[in-house]
């Protein structure tokens, strides 16, 4: 089996007795490995640990297990793999964005940070029904976390998977728990501040040339003002929007003004791709439907002049909304805790979101269990979508159906949603705790590709806010003090005054980029219609081809103002992407 996957030109680092352990494709500053006797210890991503002290951890390695502290003090984002006695132990992160799956091939268990891979070694052929599941919108918690072959395991998030050294037994445990809600903002305003640095130095201390968002949002405005604090020389990047009401620009020079060593590029407005630009022409070999296909246009539009520039990464903003907010769902626990201040909070809440009094009644005494809900979604996925306060105050928005997905297709997502029902645990202890995770999860499956799309245009991104040790730090903070509807983002606030200009950190509204999809959905119409009339899911018996091309015709009609169309183009794409593409040649 090593043999054939060297046969693509990866890379090997072998056992103690000489066999081959680890195999595939990775830059030079990607990977850092040391050993000691018949141990060996590996990370591989962004950390900036040395060989040195994975050699001293190496040297007192005598269970394999003992390698979750060592993971849960290492900052960054990375795979650790280990291997002592033959035998091997496998970690992603906590947060989803590097993902561990594994099966059995030729007899022995093989593991690997793609799904596809594993298949095609295997020989394992797709699951109809688990792709008919990823029609849905969204799709649910645990679904994503069964993979699209039949016979590929994955690892959830915060798990391992151990190896026995014969190859013969594997064992998933689990080394990552969310911290508690506990910590007033005060208090943990310096932690979040320790962490996000510590997430931007790992891109930033071997110097030379960084790309940096700079889109204006608190977000990426924070961290191109760590980034300008480090060795590397920051190349900062904005793309204005097209819509007039869109103030970015503003805020980025504003800015930008406090960053005279920072070069601040602003590309034309109107060279920008559109949402839903470029589908026909995706090739990138991807191991599960995104509907990142929808953006990746607009993704990779600045790389080749962030290249040009020197750039070697490029540090992104993303992920800054999921952990330095949080979920309005922590009112339940709330109201329950502290309920004149819930009472206060959610009132507020209502006339932000325009939510009606009857619906937040009813969502806030909703308390079925998670397991329950799941399945009652399960039971009726071609209803119409909930109200907005139903989702933001429930545990998820719940999953459906569009009325282009067949009445086959519909019946077999609802049978891998009803059976994951059955089993389902959710993220955390309260449903605000779980929808916070799961926010975090949903979106870093989206990035953990377009990550692997980056990398292969030539200019790899990375995103801060999803490092680990980020999320913990944001995740401690009491739920009153993350979400209030009379201050933005607090947490972030809080912790980088004193690093962004407090002029920078006063602002409260975020670009919706409306427009933006709404012309591109417009200007594409005809890409979309030839994407439909060849469509391998109508093929599939999993959509109705009419359907979706009599929409391509009608881009302004009131059913396309939502994301309701993002799955079936993610799902079309990926299946031709997988027709065209050998996994072995994707990288391992």
């Amino acid at each position: 089996m090593a043999s054939r996957v060297r046969a693509h030109g990866a890379r090997t680092l072998n056992h103690h007795s000489g066999r081959p352990w680890l195999v595939g494709r990775w830059r030079e500053d990607e990977l850092t490995v040391a050993g000691a006797g018949e141990a060996r210890i590996a990370v591989l991503g962004c950390c900036p640990v040395t060989p040195a002290e994975l050699a001293r951890r190496a040297e007192h390695l005598t269970d394999l297990a003992r390698l979750d502290e060592v993971v849960r003090g290492l900052p960054g984002s990375f795979h650790l793999v280990a291997t002592l006695g033959g035998g091997f132990r496998a970690y992603g992160t906590a947060s989803g964005l590097r993902l561990v799956f594994h099966a059995e091939v030729g007899g022995v268990t093989v593991a690997a940070d793609r799904a596809d891979l594993l298949a095609a070694l295997a020989g394992s052929e797709v699951d109809e029904r688990q792709l008919a599941a990823r029609l849905l919108f969204p799709v649910p918690h645990p679904v994503p976390e069964t993979p699209l072959w039949r016979g590929v395991r994955a690892v959830p998030p915060g798990s391992a998977v151990t190896v026995t050294p014969d190859g013969r037994m594997s064992r998933v445990t689990r080394w990552w728990e969310p911290p508690r809600p506990v910590r007033a903002l005060a208090d943990a305003a310096p932690s979040i501040r320790e962490a996000l640095a510590t997430a931007v130095d790992a891109r930033t201390l071997a110097g030379g040339v960084v790309g940096c968002d700079l889109s204006g949002g608190l977000d990426s405005t924070s961290l191109c003002f760590l980034a300008a604090r480090g060795p590397a020389t920051v190349v900062a990047s904005t793309w204005p929007g097209i819509d007039p009401a869109d103030d970015d620009l503003a805020w980025a020079e504003r800015a930008a003004a406090h960053l005279p060593d920072v070069e601040h590029v602003v590309w034309q407005a109107e060279a920008s791709p559109l949402v839903y630009e470029k589908l026909l022409e995706i090739d990138d070999p991807l191991d599960e439907p995104t509907i990142g296909m929808l953006d990746r246009a607009r993704l990779l539009s600045d790389l080749e002049g962030l290249a040009a520039r020197g750039c070697r990464v490029r540090l992104t903003g993303i992920g800054g909304d999921h952990v330095a907010w949080c979920s309005e769902a922590h009112y339940h626990t709330l109201l329950r805790r502290r309920p004149l201040l819930a009472i206060n909070r959610a009132r507020g809440s209502r006339a932000l979101f325009h939510w009606p009094l009857g619906g937040m009644v009813r969502a806030l005494a909703d308390r079925r269990p998670y397991h329950r809900w799941l399945a009652d979604a399960a039971g009726d996925l071609g209803r119409p979508a909930e109200p907005p306060v139903t989702t933001a105050l429930g545990w998820s928005a719940p999953p459906r159906c569009a009325e282009w997905v067949t009445v086959e297709a519909r019946r077999a997502a609802a049978e891998v949603v009803g059976a994951a029902a059955r089993e389902a645990e959710p993220l955390g202890p309260t449903r605000g705790e779980h929808a916070d995770l799961d926010q975090i999860r949903s979106c870093t499956r989206i990035i953990r590709q377009w990550e692997q799309m980056s990398a292969r245009a030539g200019l790899p991104i990375q995103s801060p806010y999803f490092d680990d040790r980020v999320i913990e730090a944001c995740l401690s903070v009491r739920p009153e003090d993350r979400v209030t509807p009379w201050r933005y983002k607090p947490a972030l606030v809080a912790a980088m005054r004193g690093v962004v200009p407090d002029e920078c950190l006063a602002r409260s509204s975020k670009a919706q980029a409306a427009l933006d999809a709404a012309t591109g959905l417009r200007d594409n119409r005809g890409d979309l219609a030839e994407l439909w009339s060849e469509s391998r899911l109508a093929e599939l018996g999993l959509v109705d081809r009419d359907r979706l091309l009599d929409l391509a015709a009608r881009p302004a009609t009131p059913e396309l103002r939502t994301a309701v169309l993002y799955p079936a183009i993610g799902c079309e794409i990926w299946l031709r992407t997988l027709a065209a593409a050998e996994p072995l040649d994707a990288g391992v």
